[in-house]
């Protein structure tokens, strides 16, 4: 249980429940091949069966951390920050962002897009999910959709979301890990007749890296 004081700090943004942080090569999406700091936040109420982070879920098992620190470890080590979870956007971004930005790094978000956007970023990777839909505010800012295929019934959901997302965002089909020997194939030959989509692959798992 929160002091009163810490839930206030919070509730502001001042202090995130800090689940990791580190820096590695980005495996996923758009920037694949590319070096970031990785800043992952506690929390999360989307609830996906797959997930590989479930341990992000609970934001009470991860500590109130400061943004100045969390900042402060970030600028040591890359011009390119992504704040992933969990959820990051259950928590107010603002200033987490802000002081990022002050530091002049790059700062990306990969989000469910459940909650409203809060903060200011460079780039915004949204991997909708069927059980808790993304808000507006999140569709009309995206600069990519990566949408995870599970099953085949996900390329329908697919193009559902392509539909509501912006027009400039960029579109990913990415294999469910546990999947990947037989959806990989249903991808290769889904983006070949549908060339508006790309394939994205979990490339970080492949080289053995965070």
């Amino acid at each position: 249980m929160l002091s009163k004081e810490v839930q206030l700090e919070v509730n502001k943004g001042m202090m995130l429940p800090l689940m990791e942080e580190f820096y590695t090569i980005q495996g996923e999406g758009f920037h694949t091949g590319t070096a970031a700091y990785f800043i992952r936040i506690g929390g999360c109420d989307v609830g996906c069966h797959w997930c590989d982070v479930k341990e992000s879920w609970n934001a009470e098992l991860h500590p109130p951390t400061s943004i100045d620190l969390i900042v402060s470890n970030a600028s040591k080590y890359s011009k390119t920050v992504v704040v992933t979870g969990g959820e990051p956007l259950m928590w107010d971004m603002t200033l987490l962002t802000q002081k990022l930005k002050e530091q002049d790094l790059k700062v990306h978000i990969e989000t469910s897009g459940a909650y409203p956007l809060s903060g200011t970023w460079d780039w915004i990777c949204l991997s909708p999910k069927k059980n808790k839909l993304p808000t507006e505010t999140v569709y009309d800012n995206a600069n990519e959709l990566k949408v995870i295929i599970h099953n085949k019934h996900d390329f329908i959901f697919a193009e559902e979301q392509a539909e509501k997302v912006n027009s400039n965002a960029i579109l990913f089909l990415q294999p469910e890990w546990s999947k990947n020997d037989k959806m990989t194939p249903l991808i290769v030959d889904y983006v070949m007749k549908n060339p508006k989509w790309r394939v994205s692959l979990q490339t970080h798992k492949y080289l053995n890296i965070p």
